[in-house]
């Protein structure tokens, strides 16, 4: 917990507390990843499980390891775990400010669909909604992707 308090210190002008992370962990549908490099905690994400989405409610990795791979690995991590059969789809907010972030997320596939105003109670910041949907191609190209047992059988 230390590494990653401190790693959101650094990254957001109004960090969680550790109360915060607790609180949200404590949820049965929230869980938490880390990214180490070398046994060092480099980076985090918190993701909320919802019915047919995830939605990440926190993520950041460390300055000195920004732009080396670690957060678009952690993103594919969870693009992963998405599935044509459950869920499909990922949703987070960005700071209207934050433009290393919605340039990081639209580089991995994230798109902008909404405008939240006033988003943030320590600002009148606005947030934008941003969200990526599995292709159904890219669930195809999983190792759990669905077999059709039915046509697998020799008709003959």
């Amino acid at each position: 917990m230390p590494s990653v308090l401190a790693i959101e210190a650094e990254s957001f002008e109004f960090p969680w507390t550790e109360e915060d992370f607790l609180c949200c962990l404590r949820q049965r549908n929230c869980i938490g990843m880390v990214a180490e490099v070398d046994d060092e905690v480099v980076g985090f994400m918190i993701y909320e499980l919802q019915k047919s989405r995830l939605r990440v409610l926190n993520f950041a990795v460390a300055s000195i390891f920004r732009r080396s791979k670690i957060g678009s690995a952690m993103i594919n991590r969870l693009v992963e775990k998405l599935s044509q059969q459950r869920r499909r789809e990922i949703i987070l907010e960005v700071r209207e400010t934050n433009l290393s972030a919605q340039l990081f997320f639209k580089q991995l596939g994230f798109r902008a669909f909404g405008v939240l105003r006033n988003r943030y109670e320590e600002t009148e910041e606005d947030a934008y909604a941003m969200h990526f949907v599995m292709r159904p191609e890219q669930d195809m190209q999983s190792p759990f992707a669905p077999v059709n047992r039915i046509s697998e059988v020799d008709a003959a």
